[in-house]
């Protein structure tokens, strides 16, 4: 990383069944991403409520990647209930001037390992652009949902 690049925290939202175990592969073959990532394990991410992923970004967190089974969810409904959250999240960002590509929803598998780095990286790339929260010129909503 370059001298004075931006290096905010990256929390990672990781589901118990699907996507916790790709990281945990991710780590048992000793594979790399940027250390300033936290990694959550948590049983559904629906169950985060919109004001959760703002007092993330309120209390330093530059970037949130939630990493869910899609679809594939053990519990019913439970994916399309959190698409349709993230969605609302994304206007209260939009209304405090946060760039919403801070928040990703992707779908990650038990041995997803690339995807995962991949996603990781990204989100790195993106917040060293965008520096802390609350300071970048946020992307205009069309520009996100093509």
């Amino acid at each position: 990383m370059a001298a004075g690049k931006y290096a905010g925290k990256i929390l990672i939202l990781a589901t118990e069944s699907c996507a916790y175990p790709g990281a945990d592969a991710v780590g048992q073959g000793h594979q790399s991403y940027p250390a300033n990532t936290y990694i959550l394990r948590v049983r559904a991410p629906v169950l985060f409520p919109e004001h959760f992923y703002l007092d993330c970004f309120d209390k330093g967190v530059a970037g949130i990647i939630i990493m869910s089974c899609g679809v594939e969810c053990p519990y019913e409904g439970a994916y399309e209930a959190l698409a349709k959250r993230i969605d609302r999240v994304y206007v209260l960002m939009k209304e405090r001037g946060l760039d919403i590509r801070r928040l990703r929803l992707t779908a990650i598998c038990t041995v997803c390992t690339r995807a995962f780095i991949k996603e990781v990286k990204q989100m790195n790339d993106l917040i060293s652009e965008l520096g802390p929260p609350g300071r970048e010129q946020p992307a205009p909503l069309s520009t996100f949902f093509h």
